[in-house]
């Protein structure tokens, strides 16, 4: 194990800028998974002033070399990619919106479509929640029907949380738990139905009792599992059976092990797929792409927005789509998660500490699995930080990341691990937190 420098750091200023955001933004943020207590409580930075390649700067000078969520997997090239805000640059310079449409959106719509070769219509917005709540809305136009069965997660929206209204939480198996559906009108009881991954009877039973009430069938095609035998297959086949539209949500996991969605390596084809986060490498853009025969419903239904029009989005989106093919980004991205995988089951093993690791290599997570898990957590990113990693229980693999950044990153980790499991056995962790332990899901912000 390398001798690995430890940093004093000042986060006075980005400390106190969370406490006066809290009194103006309510839950402090416009992101659960930015939320600083989602890390480490009065140690995590929360704000940015810089952010180039895999570097952060917090708001008091601090660098980080950044190994936790890649911008929440947005950045997939990196930040500030030169090509890529070039090509914002551009668009700005020729005036960003008028009245008038931006021809850049028909380029983009060509171009995904030439990636996935079973879509012939596309229809734009910013962001992967708001898309997906399109992609919901045109397969209930197109069926004339209700209900959804879903696997996954997929964002805030009203038709998504209605799982939740008038139960426990049954969204509590699809990444976050406790999700309060307040807010959502309670008349959507019993619209959006829940089946697991590779779980096809659940599915199959859904069916059976609402085939002809589905509107759509709606998925993540992989997360933290690959699919079964025949699981696909038989998805396919229920929906077919149905006549609901077949949705895979691919804002997570599109341009991750591949230039294009993850479906097109499983062999599946979809009715629609979703994008967002890494198809503009961090600017706003989403696309909803189908078959023409579905996504004409759109027409016979309102769906507007006037900065879904704008030209950023597409032109950063085009970019990101060219440069991510032409260096074939996604092996880059498999093969550098694949490495911290690899490093975390090799350090937990060689300090006792016992993990569970799961996700596709360039979506990787990792939990500890021993008594007070978010204490240890919240230790584990402090640890980090004071040797200049922004780091968590997750790893988004970005473009940028090199192998020189894996070897400090794990290094690091080396020695945070011997320090943790020596607290662990005189039972000392919780009292070695400064801010208490990180939140688990979804809790109220005080």
């Amino acid at each position: 194990m390398k001798s690995i420098s430890i940093k004093k750091m000042d986060r006075t200023r980005s400390v106190d800028l969370q406490e006066r955001a809290k009194k103006r933004i309510p839950g402090l943020t416009q992101l659960l998974s930015k939320r600083p207590d989602q890390f480490a409580p009065g140690v995590w930075p929360g704000y940015f002033s810089k952010a180039k390649g895999v570097e952060v700067w917090d708001l008091d000078g601090n660098r980080y070399i950044d190994m936790s969520i890649g911008g929440i997997g947005a950045n997939v090239l990196g930040y500030a990619d030169p090509d890529v805000d070039d090509a914002v640059r551009r668009a700005i310079e020729r005036g960003v919106s008028s009245s008038l449409n931006c021809p850049e959106e028909v380029e983009l719509a060509d171009l995904l479509c030439e990636i996935h070769p079973w879509a012939d219509q596309v229809r734009f917005a910013r962001t992967g929640g708001e898309a997906m709540a399109i992609a919901v809305r045109i397969a209930r136009a197109h069926t004339g029907r209700d209900k959804i069965a879903f696997c996954g997660y997929h964002g805030w929206h009203d038709w998504y949380l209605a799982a939740n209204v008038g139960t426990a939480n049954a969204l509590g198996e699809h990444l976050l738990p406790g999700l309060d559906p307040a807010g959502v009108p309670k008349s959507l009881i019993g619209t959006a139905i829940p089946f697991r991954y590779n779980r096809l009877d659940e599915l199959e039973a859904i069916v059976n009792r609402h085939g002809d009430e589905l509107a759509a069938i709606v998925m993540e095609p992989i997360r933290n599992e690959s699919p079964g035998d025949g699981f696909f297959d038989g998805v396919v086949r229920l929906a077919r059976k149905s006549e609901a539209v077949f949705v895979l949500d691919e804002v997570s996991s599109g341009f991750r092990i591949n230039s294009g969605g993850a479906h097109l390596v499983l062999g599946v084809e979809p009715d629609i797929a979703v994008f967002s986060k890494a198809l503009g490498n961090g600017y706003a853009s989403a696309a909803v792409i189908g078959k023409a025969g579905v996504m004409e419903a759109a027409q016979n239904t309102f769906i507007s927005s006037t900065n879904w029009t704008e030209r950023i989005g597409p032109a950063a989106a085009i970019a990101t789509v060219e440069k991510h093919r032409r260096l074939d980004a996604g092996k880059h991205l498999v093969a550098v998660g694949t490495r911290i995988q690899d490093g975390w089951r090799r350090l937990s093993d060689k300090h006792e500490i016992p993990v569970h690791i799961s996700g596709i290599p360039p979506l990787s997570h990792f939990s500890f699995e021993w008594s007070e898990p978010m204490a240890t957590k919240a230790l584990f990113v402090r640890l980090m930080l004071e040797r200049g990693f922004l780091a968590s229980t997750s790893f988004y693999s970005m473009f940028a990341h090199t192998d020189k950044h894996v070897d400090n990153y794990l290094d690091a980790m080396d020695d945070v691990l011997e320090e943790i499991a020596g607290l662990h056995e005189k039972g000392e962790v919780a009292s070695a937190l400064i801010g208490g332990p990180a939140a688990a899901g979804f809790e109220r912000l005080t």
